[in-house]
């Protein structure tokens, strides 16, 4: 009696869940919404998106990497010679040319010892003199004449070396350029190898870039190339590839080459540089804002806007440069790529074009 009753309950149980199921059923079928004034049935709402009208544009393919500004040459300028300084004729930023004085040394001592020197050596070819005179009368052995000739050479070569001691109390550039270090004041002494100034050439400025090795068969000497630096915002220069190491460093797999820039102006040596190369142009090359490419998947895609739908269009790229990237294959000129929205699109997607007009991308010249 109790299991019947049991079952009884389930039955009744079971059937008002049916029941239920049926009527939320009945409900969501006719929820109101649904359906147009005209009682027609809604699709899927547009997803708002911004497009660019693609163009095409000058774009190159470059290389960019930084190095601080060197200058063309460099030289220490030190005293070959001890002494205290007489006169210095140079100060720090003044422009030298190779040759010139830079400071008087005292030279009392050596210009003594030149002319002790000297007077030896008027003293040996007197008596080298007298001696060929005896040597050709027989009266002198030819060893003797030897022994005076050989005395007066070293004599002449002790002179020359007096004579040069003099000469190095002149301190003189070694090149031309700019004093760019003095260490020196009138009255101090100066031991000899001592460096007492610094001069830089500024006359042509060099940046040294160690480059991967891949890019070794599109770098030349002589592509253009441009600079600009931390310390002048806003200014960008101009200079050409100077010359190429031709052999790569095993160890970092790298090569140098080396960037040269006019001097004389707003650059200095030790400026740091931001370099770049561009080793390739094309002028009419059709090309799209990165913003638009997806490059979530292995090949790069962007999304086009046709009949009001997003089409996902696989492309090809090629250079890039700045904000655009070139297209090769995929998209022809005039296709509007949308460039904000992208994320919620999917294949197929209606969209509603934000804007009267797409935008055009300019085909402005670099």
């Amino acid at each position: 009696m109790h299991l019947q009753s049991s079952l009884r309950h389930r039955v009744v149980f079971s059937a008002l869940l049916a029941s239920c199921l049926a009527l939320a059923a009945c409900k969501n079928a006719a929820k109101p919404g649904d359906e147009g004034p005209d009682g027609a049935k809604k699709g899927p709402e547009a997803i708002p998106v911004e497009v660019v009208r693609i163009g095409t544009r000058p774009i190159a393919a470059s290389y960019t990497g930084t190095a601080p500004l060197e200058p063309r040459s460099e030289a220490q300028v030190v005293a070959k010679t001890s002494g205290v300084a007489l006169v210095v004729l140079a100060e720090e930023g003044q422009i030298v040319r190779a040759g010139q004085t830079l400071v008087r040394l005292d030279a009392s001592r050596a210009a003594l010892q030149a002319a002790q020197s000297a007077s030896q050596v008027r003293k040996l070819e007197a008596s080298y003199a007298r001696s060929r005179q005896l040597a050709s009368q027989k009266l002198i052995s030819a060893n003797d004449n030897d022994t005076l000739r050989y005395d007066l050479e070293n004599a002449r070569a002790v002179n020359r070396l007096a004579n040069l001691e003099v000469s190095y109390a002149n301190v003189a550039a070694p090149i031309s350029g700019v004093v760019a270090q003095r260490s020196i004041k009138a009255g101090n002494f100066v031991q000899i190898n001592t460096p007492i100034f610094r001069i830089v050439d500024t006359s042509r400025l060099e940046a040294v870039l160690n480059v991967p090795e891949r890019e070794i068969a599109v770098l030349k000497a002589g592509l253009p190339v441009r600079l600009a630096v931390d310390a002048l915002p806003g200014r960008t220069f101009t200079g050409t590839v100077d010359r190429v190491a031709p052999v790569v460093d095993a160890g970092s797999g790298t090569f140098r080459v080396i960037c040269a820039f006019p001097g004389g102006g707003l650059l200095q040596p030790g400026m740091f540089g931001r370099i770049r190369i561009d080793y390739d142009t094309r002028m009419n090359a059709l090309v799209v804002p990165r913003v638009a490419l997806i490059e979530d998947e292995a090949d790069p895609a962007v999304y086009v806007v046709r009949n009001g739908k997003a089409v996902r269009v696989p492309v090809k790229t090629g250079y890039s440069e700045g904000g655009w990237t070139e297209v090769r294959q995929g998209l022809k000129e005039g296709d509007d790529v949308v460039v904000a929205g992208k994320t919620a699109l999917r294949e197929g997607s209606d969209v509603q074009v934000l804007g009267k007009d797409a935008t055009t991308a300019p085909a402005a010249a670099r």
